[in-house]
């Protein structure tokens, strides 16, 4: 399944280049913004953080929209410049509740973490542990949050629930998820982040969530079967079939096919 879920994001990706490449050139211009804002609040500290946390709200925003409008390709289809912002008008609300999300891990990686490790003490390594141990098992959660918005849900707190259980349904596969958009997101700094970029990070997480809900759909048809068993040959043969196999050649002459 992993093998297939990384050639189909890949054929995807390639496929709508032009596309990914005008997110991710949204997302820099976006994240330029609030570098350069930040670097003029950055003596005064009453106006720092709450300029980092408008500029990691508008952040969350757009890749909300972002992650809606990218949930398309992974069904065949594709998406322009009025739905991008026909979704921006639909996901906001989650977008600031994300926004919120993310800043809260930053402040409790940067400053509580280390607040409790400065103790000096069991109690303050102890309590750092939790609060470490918490915020992995939430990153490793969370990264699906806007896919999860984008495939089966609306409602805040149901997002949420839903990220804690696809993670402890599936830890392995989440924490490979996470390392996987870990080196795609260092090969894309080498391209200024143009591409695979966020766009190819979103696509993945929503390709896996689409195709691991497959899972569910044939539990939920076969409630006797093996959980740990699940036919994925069976399961991905109509996804095979659409996504096809491509030659090297294609992929850089594509209309000589």
């Amino acid at each position: 399944m992993i093998g297939f879920l990384i050639k189909k994001t890949f054929f995807d990706l390639w496929d709508n280049m032009f596309r990914a490449v005008l997110v991710n050139l949204g997302f820099i211009i976006s994240l330029a913004a609030c570098v350069f804002i930040l670097s003029l609040t950055a003596n005064a500290q009453f106006l720092f953080y709450p300029a980092m946390l408008i500029g990691i709200l508008w952040l969350c925003v757009y890749l909300s929209a972002a992650a809606l409008s990218l949930s398309s390709i992974s069904d065949y289809k594709t998406f322009g410049f009025s739905d991008f912002f026909k979704n921006m008008k639909a996901v906001w609300p989650i977008g600031l509740l994300f926004g919120f999300i993310v800043f809260v891990i930053f402040l409790v990686t940067t400053t509580v973490i280390p607040f409790y490790l400065n103790i000096e003490s069991m109690i303050g390594v102890l309590f750092a542990s939790v609060i470490f141990w918490t915020f992995a098992v939430a990153l490793l959660s969370f990264q699906f949050f806007l896919a999860i918005r984008s495939r089966l849900d609306a409602k805040p707190m149901k997002i949420i629930k839903k990220c804690f259980i696809i993670f402890f349904d599936n830890p392995g596969f989440s924490i490979f998820s996470f390392f996987h958009n870990i080196i795609i997101l260092i090969i894309s700094v080498f391209l200024a982040l143009l591409f695979p970029g966020p766009a190819g990070i979103l696509l993945y997480l929503d390709e896996a969530l689409r195709l691991r809900l497959l899972k569910y759909d044939y539990l939920e048809a076969n409630p006797d079967a093996n959980r740990k068993k699940i036919p994925w040959d069976a399961l991905l043969i109509d996804e095979r079939e659409k996504t096809g196999t491509r030659s090297f050649k294609s992929f850089i002459f594509p209309w000589k096919d």
